[in-house]
């Protein structure tokens, strides 16, 4: 589906749970009593409520206001808030105080160091996971033992 008919349609069924009429009208008056900038046209709610338009993001602010609905759940949908709150919880959950204590001090290099920095940790992460995928086929799709308990293994 198209994101212009995706967000007419959120912005119908938000107007619907806040007791509203999905209508150009309705919508007209109540976003032209509260935008602070110059007022929107009947043809330009419409086109937002038909779906061939798009408001821009102050307006946006505006509407998610009269519904009663976040901005970018209104733009998005449930979606991306879903994604946010995981991509946050896996923050939360997979980052300690030594780690908070490494990106505090990283952000605190110079944008050159920073830069150093990221390449490096995206080159171990990459030989990482190709590490893991040839230590999987090798094992038939189990993890091999790590390179030096094997050689402690030939020596004992």
């Amino acid at each position: 589906m198209d994101n212009k008919l995706e967000f007419a349609q959120r912005m119908r069924d938000a107007m619907v749970a806040a007791g509203l009429e999905p209508r150009p009208g309705v919508l007209l008056n109540l976003f032209n009593a509260r935008y602070w900038g110059r007022s929107v046209s009947f043809q330009a709610v419409s086109r937002w409520l038909r779906g061939q338009a798009l408001p821009e993001q102050d307006k946006l602010l505006v509407l998610a206001e009269i519904v009663n609905v976040q901005p970018e759940v209104l733009r998005f949908g449930e979606g991306v808030r879903h994604a946010i709150q995981q991509r946050q919880s896996r923050w939360d959950q997979g980052a300690g105080y030594l780690e908070r204590e490494t990106f505090d001090a990283f952000l605190q290099l110079p944008a050159s160091q920073r830069k150093l920095i990221r390449e490096t940790i995206l080159l171990f992460n990459k030989a990482n996971a190709g590490d893991a995928k040839s230590a999987a086929g090798a094992t038939g799709g189990q993890m091999a033992a790590a390179p030096g308990a094997v050689q402690a293994e030939a020596a004992g």
